[in-house]
Formats: C-alpha cells, structure tokens, sequence
C-alpha cells in the first residue's frame, strides 16, 4: 500500500458488490465505501448512487422517487393498482356469509388487499431507513437471487436488481412483480431495464 492511500472499513465489500454489477450499468451504479449506514438526518450520507446522484436519499425533495409518509398516502397513490382475484372476493364472501352484495365485496376485497400492501410498503420504507447497509450486503452476498428479489428488503430487491447474474430476459419478465415494490426497487428495476 502506498503512503496516504486510503482505506476504508468495507472496501472488500464495495469490490465483491462491483464484481457482481451488471456490466451495463458499470459508470452509472456506484457502491460509496464511506458512510454505509443510512442517515435520514444526513442527506449527504448514502450507499448507492446513480449517475452521481444519491439516489435513495428519503429528504431530497429533488429526487424522482416517491417516499410515502403514512399508510393513508399508499392506499390513495393512483399509480397503485391492486388487483382483486375471485379467491380475494371468496375470502370476504365466506367472512360476511354471503350477506353481501357482490358490487361491494368486490371494494372491501381491494380495501382489504390494498392495507396489507399499504402496511408491507410503508414497514419496506422504514426498514430500509434503520438498516444496515454492510449487514444487508454481507446477506445478500450469501443468498440466492430468487430470495432476494422476493424479499421486502428494498436494498436486497436493488441489488438483485442491478445484478449481472439477472438476465435481461428474466429482468423483462419481473415487469408484474415490479408493481407492488417501493418505487426505489420499481426506479432500478427501469434502470435496469433501459439499460
């Protein structure tokens, strides 16, 4: 090592992470090796980064991406769509005993199915604001990517997301799934895409 060379805690990591970059986003995704616990005091303080900019920042009033700040804002978001199935519509059916009418079943079943998703984004979004990003890494580095990107991790779902080992043909096919994540995981997964 020359003298003055930096180094710091996680290097190791940043390189093990990069090696696993999708090749087409190699000068666009970066991994910061200083500051890998998320500060939402500190805006400057971030662990991924696109095109320079630091892209998972929750008070940067700039950024594309939206931060939800009750359960009420996700269930009123327009651009969330949940679908109801017959097997959602049955559920609410066999609870009320066939009482009700089918117009409404129809709106209690996407009311019910919109507050789990509502709860499951919103605790995504919290999560990610008192995680780890080493621990979260260190996990992702030992587990596939199917569980990965199935997880309600948003920082696993990202890194699967920009991973070389996820083919563009597969990224193509996760289009449906991509709906009901945060949109950070939604804003990699079309970066991903487009690149």
């Amino acid at each position: 090592m020359e003298r003055g060379e930096a180094t710091y805690p996680g290097s190791k990591l940043k390189q093990q992470l990069e090696g696993f970059l999708s090749p087409a986003l190699n000068n666009r995704v970066e991994y910061r090796a200083q500051g890998y616990r998320y500060l939402p005091d500190k805006p400057g303080v971030c662990y991924i980064m696109v095109d320079k900019k630091n892209i998972l920042n929750m008070n940067d009033k700039t950024n594309a991406i939206r931060w939800y700040q009750t359960e009420l804002e996700i269930k009123n978001d327009p651009d969330i769509q949940i679908p109801i199935s017959n097997e959602d519509i049955e559920a609410i059916r066999k609870n009320t005993k066939g009482t009700v009418p089918e117009d409404r079943l129809i709106v209690m079943a996407r009311s019910r199915k919109s507050t789990a998703h509502a709860k499951a984004l919103l605790s995504a979004q919290v999560s990610l604001s008192k995680s780890n990003f080493i621990v979260v890494a260190n996990k992702y580095l030992s587990t596939s990517i199917e569980e990965s990107i199935e997880s309600h991790d948003i920082v696993l779902n990202i890194l699967a997301l920009v991973d070389r080992r996820v083919g563009k043909k597969r990224v193509l096919n996760m289009a449906g799934q991509m709906k009901f994540k945060h949109p950070i995981v939604q804003y990699f997964y079309e970066l991903r895409r487009s690149a």
